[in-house]
């Protein structure tokens, strides 16, 4: 019968549950494919000998500038792109810390290891200091000016003596001194954005305090972060605080009398700085957080999540954006400044001042699809979420690594097995090995299967290990037992080296039952001393 050539022989299109998936498990999320459109690039500061300590920009000027401290001066970059400018000489025998840029970009101050705070002019670097402020007598690692209200006169230092200082900059002289505001160094400072008088300060004694320059000295609140702190941060609102200490970061409710709204652990190493990020043409801000560990991290405070990481080559000690949000920098412990740079179109910067203006209006955020059995990121959730309290955590069993000779015993190849163990020369494997064979019923077998380089190798061991108190009842009987089955092979004319063994053996027996003589002798000589002491003791 012929075949019918009407139909096709395999159907024309294939069945709809046979094509494969649509979805693209790499696709990238807007805000991480955001941070990966910035390009990186390298500052020079001349030389690797000092590490990167504070970076701050100018909240004022058009273009971006940078200020780095970085051994005794502070470095300026200007432009875009970032181009060094005259470095400002804060201490010629002192390093230079914490530059902090006036509200209107006119000025800038920065203290230095021997305590002393200095204020210079941005537009001329190398005039020399418009203003001196000693109060400190250690190094002033924190100077911050006020940030809300146009305040131009006032200025915030602490440093590792403990001090706190509120200064009228002009008359240089403080406005109050609080001698032992923290236990330990200060470290970190933070004036808010939306009060001139008040500043956060963060402490090694691993307290947070707020304080309020028209009370006086008391601070208006005090708390813990558990941790060494090293930096804090107010966020916009300014009724929320960010603290920085060990490997968490955590949020507190200032307005709330220091409540604890979310902590965040996502480095593994200290994390040394804290900076504010704007993102580009929606005009939020992400918290972010630079670590030893090399990683600078984007933390979205409104949903309390981690959004995305940026790896360094270097340990990072400090993290600044611009305030256009196009050039992040991040400083390294040692001297290197990575810039990520990011260019504006012109679509950008006309949304940019929408919503700067009165009635702001961003764009709603697109939802997020929901994830079916048929994604692979389907059977990857909840993979690196960490244990909470109170969670019962399943812990995966380890791994045992067996040695050779393990794994040879388990394919029943005892001869191999056995030569892999003296091979090792570890007594106590050879002798668990020998063991095991005898239990098996295999170690006779085995001596009779050994060439000749394993029965040297065997007799060997013998040689070293047959008189060990632990070993010497089974060594001495596979030593019995070699003699009795392979005596031909010793005294064949191929055995030299094998007979050389045997001599070493027989030699070692003779010292031993030497050794066994001279101790029955002393025994025989003590044994009438103790039973005469024993019968005057009773």
């Amino acid at each position: 019968m012929a075949a019918d050539t009407s139909k096709p022989l395999f159907p024309a299109a294939p069945h709809t549950s046979l094509l494969p998936s649509h979805g693209n498990a790499n696709r990238l999320s807007p805000e991480a494919a955001y941070w990966r459109n910035f390009r990186s690039s390298t500052l020079d500061t001349g030389s690797t000998a000092f590490s990167v300590t504070h970076l701050a920009f100018s909240p004022a000027h058009a273009r971006p500038t940078l200020a780095a401290a970085w051994s005794s001066a502070v470095h300026l970059f200007a432009g875009d792109p970032l181009a060094p400018r005259p470095k400002v000489t804060v201490c010629k025998d002192a390093a230079a810390f914490s530059p902090s840029f006036r509200c209107d970009g006119a000025l800038l101050a920065a203290g230095d290891g021997r305590g002393v705070v200095r204020v210079f002019r941005v537009d001329k670097p190398t005039a020399g200091p418009l203003r001196t402020l000693s109060a400190h007598a250690a190094q002033a690692r924190v100077v911050r000016y006020p940030e809300a209200g146009g305040d131009k006169v006032h200025l915030l230092t602490a440093g590792d003596d403990a001090l706190l200082a509120y200064w009228d900059v002009p008359s240089e002289t403080p406005v109050f001194t609080v001698p032992a505001a923290h236990r330990d160094y200060i470290r970190a400072g933070a004036p808010s954005p939306v009060d001139h008088s008040l500043f956060a300060t963060g402490s090694y004694d691993q307290s947070v305090k707020l304080w309020d320059a028209r009370t006086g000295k008391a601070p208006a609140l005090s708390f813990s972060h558990g941790a060494s702190v090293e930096s804090v941060l107010f966020l916009p609102s300014g009724g929320l605080l960010a603290t920085a200490g060990g490997t968490t970061v955590k949020i507190w409710d200032v307005i709330g009398g220091g409540r604890l709204v979310h902590s965040v652990e996502s480095h593994v190493k200290t994390i040394f700085a804290l900076a504010l990020g704007k993102m580009g043409a929606t005009g939020e801000t992400r918290l972010l957080s630079a670590g030893s560990d090399g990683y600078v991290k984007c933390f979205d405070y409104g949903e309390l999540k981690m959004t995305h990481s940026m790896r360094y080559p270097k340990e990072l000690l400090s993290v600044a954006c611009s305030p256009c949000g196009t050039v992040l920098a991040a400083g390294s412990s040692k001297g290197d400044i990575f810039v990520r740079r990011r260019k504006k179109n012109a679509t950008e910067e006309e949304e940019e001042e929408v919503v700067g203006s009165e009635f702001a209006w961003t764009m709603p955020k697109p939802e997020k699809q929901a994830l079916k059995p048929s994604y692979y990121r389907y059977f990857l959730r909840g993979q690196n979420e960490k244990a909470k309290e109170g969670d019962f955590v399943i812990s995966r069993p380890k791994k045992v690594k067996f040695a050779e000779h393990d794994k040879l015993l388990r394919k029943f190849r005892h001869k191999d097995a056995l030569v892999s163990a003296l091979a090792k020369n570890n007594p106590r494997s050879v002798v668990a090995v020998m063991e095991e064979l005898v239990a098996r019923r295999k170690l006779v077998r085995c001596i009779g299967n050994l060439d000749v380089a394993e029965l040297g190798l065997l007799l060997d061991f013998l040689h070293r290990n047959a008189t060990l108190p632990r070993y010497a009842r089974l060594l001495l009987g596979v030593a019995n037992k070699v003699l009795e089955m392979r005596a031909e092979d010793i005294i064949s004319d191929d055995g030299g080296k094998l007979r050389g063994c045997i001599r070493n053996l027989k030699r070692m027996v003779v010292e031993e039952i030497k050794i066994q003589h001279t101790l029955q002798e002393i025994q025989g000589m003590i044994s009438p001393m103790l039973a005469l002491s024993a019968s005057r003791l009773k």
